[in-house]
């Protein structure tokens, strides 16, 4: 009865340490390796650097205020593009607490952008989105905070829509999601230009 046993747990003793080494070290060590040959970029992180400085990744929003810089979609992460408490509200759509919130961030928005109190707002201007980080805006958010960013750097508004179609991003796969504007490439860009 003991050699069934014994005869039973070396081969299960076997298998756990041979899977263990495949899918806790050989697997990792081989997606590793394909994602720094093919996706080096990705894989660590797409950080930008200006001046040979980081100053984020085009992966993770940003919270930019100041009016010379394009606004990214409100975060619902921690106090604010907190990556460590990155998700969404979980508040539903008729739950009070986000329709005023919605409410309130449109009145801001109009106002900041300079809009009439008809004018359309795009959702993703005062909706957060699943992570609470996301880097990129739509492209009518971008076009509406043109004015805005064009008068506080005191440049053509003309200047700044072309940068902005100089920033889209197409679909993802040509068929995933909306095309959209990554908001920390287009503020860099729009540093450069002065």
């Amino acid at each position: 009865m003991m050699r069934t046993f014994i005869r039973q747990l070396v081969p299960a003793f076997v298998a756990i340490v041979v899977l263990s080494l495949l899918t806790g070290l050989v697997y990792p060590m081989v997606i590793t390796a394909v994602a720094q040959v093919g996706l080096s970029d990705k894989a660590n992180g797409s950080v930008v650097s200006v001046n040979g400085q980081p100053v984020g990744s085009t992966l993770i929003g940003q919270n930019f205020v100041s009016g010379k810089y394009f606004h990214s979609r409100p975060s619902s992460a921690g106090t604010g593009y907190d990556g460590v408490n990155s998700g969404a509200s979980n508040l539903g759509p008729t739950n009070e607490t986000l329709i005023g919130a919605v409410r309130q961030r449109v009145m801001d928005y109009r106002k900041e952008n300079g809009l009439s109190d008809v004018q359309l707002v795009p959702v993703d201007a005062v909706t957060g989105s699943a992570s609470g980080l996301d880097p990129d805006i739509s492209i009518a958010n971008a076009r509406l905070q043109a004015r805005r960013v064009a008068v506080s750097r005191g440049i053509d508004p003309a200047q700044v829509l072309a940068l902005i179609q100089r920033h889209i991003d197409d679909r993802p796969l040509s068929i995933l999601g909306d095309s959209g504007v990554n908001v920390l490439a287009l503020n860099i860009a729009l540093d450069s230009v002065g």
